[in-house]
C-alpha cells in the first residue's frame, strides 16, 4: 500500500529562460525574465520584466549569461528557482 503512493507522478515544474543581472550573493543569482505582452486596450506590445532569485550551487554564472531555471521548493525567503543550465555565456 505504501508503494502505491510513491508511484504517483508529481506535477511538471515551471521552466523559464532569462538573463543573469546579479551574482553578488553566495550561491544565488538574480535572473531577469523579459516577456512581451499585448496591452489590452491599445494592442501595443509592452515589455514586462520579472526578477527571480535562483540557486547557483557552484557560483559559476556571470552577469550577462543566458540561463534556464526551474521552479523548486522554497529555499529561503525569496529563492524558489534553481539554475538548470547555462544557455549562452556573456561576451
Amino acid at each position: 500500500m505504501a508503494e502505491e503512493n510513491n508511484t504517483e507522478e508529481r506535477n511538471a515544474r515551471k521552466v523559464r529562460e532569462g538573463m543573469v543581472v546579479s551574482n553578488k550573493m553566495n550561491q544565488t543569482a538574480v535572473i531577469a525574465i523579459v516577456e512581451r505582452v499585448a496591452h489590452h486596450k491599445y494592442s501595443k506590445m509592452v515589455v514586462r520584466t520579472k526578477k527571480l532569485y535562483a540557486h547557483d550551487a557552484t557560483n559559476d554564472v556571470n552577469i550577462g549569461d543566458r540561463v534556464r531555471v526551474m521552479e523548486i521548493r522554497p529555499m529561503s525567503k525569496l529563492k524558489r528557482w534553481r539554475i538548470i543550465e547555462v544557455l549562452e555565456r556573456a561576451k
